[in-house]
């Protein structure tokens, strides 16, 4: 594991730590030198190791910290470089034996960059606060200036309303809040963390990013820790000729892969929108609980359509040339009326067509209200569809308010109270609810972590990723775009390529760059915007090592090798409606962990004491 010895020497470079005890109200600061290549990425590159060192029980436990990090090019002049991460023990993600596993979850826009221009460039939270607070960061005269400020007048409120209040106390300031959601804690494991943006500030409309998966945002909940506040002006640093010959790259078709995520109107592919028709060109699009027909009612979500009663319109980051937002408005005879949602691929269709919903409208109200109740959608989304399927399943004894798919009302009653802590039969995930009902076959999860929107039998891919399924594990088109099927594909790209998207969440950047972390172009990136000479396989080993610590920490958390499987249905009730080849058996996935454990075995045994793990049945 040790890293190359080209390039970089980690122990050259330091980076800024600010811990603050939230129990005794302190925080100390520190400089501190880098170990190894990931603590000079930064990200989940650093949170990883410290949370390899605590021996944590249970999700919601002083002991357990809460990280708040940024990377190497977070508020850099590097294009997307504004990615902050939120790193902790998962109160949703868990192994059978009921331990939390590592999680991460990353968001962009400025309170990152911001938070880096104080002077600091990663904090860690410890204990619990005895009282509702958030934390200001401000950049002070000797130094980074760290406050914690009473919240109970945040208590309440939704997303946008705590970022625009909290906006009119420190208008120089970005900010990361939760919703009600992580406010109700205890009944809510899947809360997100809402990140301000400069197009919510300019426009007034709740424009936030998230940093949904894991429950990120429950972790804050408990700790009593309301909003982030990183306060001070601007300081992006010039644009030297060599950061804009990187930015102009990843702006080109053929040397960035940005491309496919700008405006149609631009020539792009409209963002990760444009999933929904190539998945439905297999019948391979999410519907009814990962259960797709065979008819065309998807197509009522395909932009065209939607278009046809709303207004979209794209935008981009804070200082980004990737306008990959598509904004959704309600169409007036005047042009765009008030601003309803973001539409992305995942929202779009686990809200929509997933839920039996293929109505634009309701679509983007239902990814609205989890937006302002501070709800991971993914979670939310596939955890209700959950309920709406056992709910046909059982007509005579359904839960809750019996609602099933289709049912816009019941549906948004579901998620409005699960928002509001009423429901924990949803708010603590499909893994708990499945197992308590004993119906886990139709449950769409893996290790705990609920699925996004592509099909589990199309993606043997999300048995090994290590946070959320198509985020650490880049494999959710090999078989759709590729028609990848043979178990020597399946394990190269899950050992070699895939593997590597964990490097985007330490670095800093975007992973709608297009580009893979071990590219020239980002070397490139990093030598011009920190005079670092770091090489494209020291990114690759360090990706990889990042990757790799995430998968022994699920182990040194109780997962057993029957753990790493997809969801029973896939082998037990294939859908004869995909139109995509069936090669995921048991068979296949037995064969496939043997290969991909044979891979990792010299790196991992470091790592993983208990690795290689013992076989089960599948």
């Amino acid at each position: 594991m040790a890293a190359p010895a080209e390039g970089l020497d980690p122990a050259a470079v330091t980076f800024v730590r600010c811990t603050v005890d939230l129990g005794a109200g302190t925080a100390r600061i520190e400089r501190l030198r880098c170990r190894n290549l990931e603590d000079v990425l930064g990200g989940v590159g650093r949170a990883y190791q410290l949370l390899a060192e605590r021996d944590i029980r249970a999700a919601y436990c002083p002991e357990n910290p809460l990280v708040v990090s940024t990377g190497l090019l977070t508020g850099s002049a590097v294009m997307t470089g504004l990615r902050t991460y939120f790193s902790a023990y998962s109160p949703l993600k868990h192994s059978d034996r009921g331990l939390p596993a590592a999680m991460w979850a990353a968001g962009s826009d400025k309170f990152g960059a911001r938070l880096k221009w104080t002077g600091i460039d990663e904090v860690v939270f410890e204990g619990r606060s005895p009282r509702p607070v958030y934390a200001l960061f401000r950049a002070g005269p000797s130094g980074p200036q760290v406050q914690l400020l009473p919240a109970e007048r945040l208590l309440g409120l939704d997303t946008h309303r705590k970022i625009m209040a909290l906006h009119q106390e420190h208008p120089d300031a970005h900010f990361a809040v939760i919703g009600p959601g992580g406010e109700h804690y205890e009944s809510v494991y899947m809360g997100a963390v809402a990140l301000s943006t400069e197009n919510q500030f300019k426009s007034g409309e709740d424009k936030c990013r998230f940093a949904g998966r894991g429950g990120m945002g429950s972790v804050m909940g408990y700790k009593n820790l309301i909003a982030l506040a990183a306060a001070g002006p601007d300081q992006v640093p010039p644009a030297t000729p060599e950061v804009l010959e990187v930015n102009k790259t990843l702006l080109k078709p053929k040397a960035g892969g940005s491309t496919r995520y700008q405006p149609v109107r631009q020539g792009g592919g409209g963002g990760t929108w444009a999933n929904l028709e190539v998945m439905q060109a297999f019948r391979a699009a999410p519907e009814n609980n990962f259960r797709p027909k065979a008819h065309q009612a998807v197509e009522g979500l395909f932009r065209r359509n939607v278009e046809k009663d709303l207004e979209v319109r794209s935008e981009a980051c804070f200082r980004c040339g990737i306008r990959c937002h598509n904004n959704v408005f309600e169409r007036t005879p005047e042009g765009p009326g008030r601003f309803i949602a973001k539409f992305d691929y995942e929202p779009l269709n686990l809200f929509g067509s997933n839920l039996g919903l293929h109505d634009g409208p309701q679509t983007a109200e239902l990814v609205k209200l989890a937006d302002n109740l501070g709800l991971d959608a993914i979670s939310a989304a596939t955890t209700l569809a959950y309920v709406l399927d056992y709910n046909e399943r059982h007509p005579d004894a359904p839960l809750l308010n019996g609602a099933t798919f289709g049912q816009f009302e019941r549906i948004r009653d579901l998620l409005r109270r699960t928002g509001e802590g009423l429901l924990p039969e949803i708010g603590r995930g499909v893994k708990r609810l499945s197992r308590n009902l004993g119906e886990t076959a139709y449950a769409m999860h893996v290790k705990g972590l609920e699925l996004p929107a592509f099909l589990p039998e199309t993606n043997p891919g999300y048995i090994f990723a290590v946070a959320g399924g198509h985020m650490s594990m880049q494999t959710q088109m090999l078989l759709a775009k590729e028609g990848k099927t043979t178990l020597e594909e399946w394990t190269g790209v899950i050992t070699r390529l895939g593997l590597l998207q964990a490097g985007f969440d330490a670095i800093g950047l975007c992973k709608f760059t297009g580009v893979w972390i071990n590219s020239e172009v980002i070397a490139r990136a990093v030598q011009a915007a920190t005079g670092l000479p770091m090489t494209t396989g020291q990114l690759e080993q360090a990706a990889r090592r990042i990757y790799l610590r995430g998968l022994a920490l699920e182990w040194k958390q109780g997962y057993t090798d029957a753990e790493y499987t997809l969801p029973d249905q896939v082998f037990q009730d294939p859908n004869p409606a995909v139109q995509l080849p069936n090669f995921v058996t048991r068979e296949y996935v037995r064969d496939l962990k043997r290969r991909v454990w044979a891979a990792f075995a010299p790196e991992l045994q470091e790592l993983a004491p208990t690795f290689p793990p013992k076989e089960s049945a599948c």
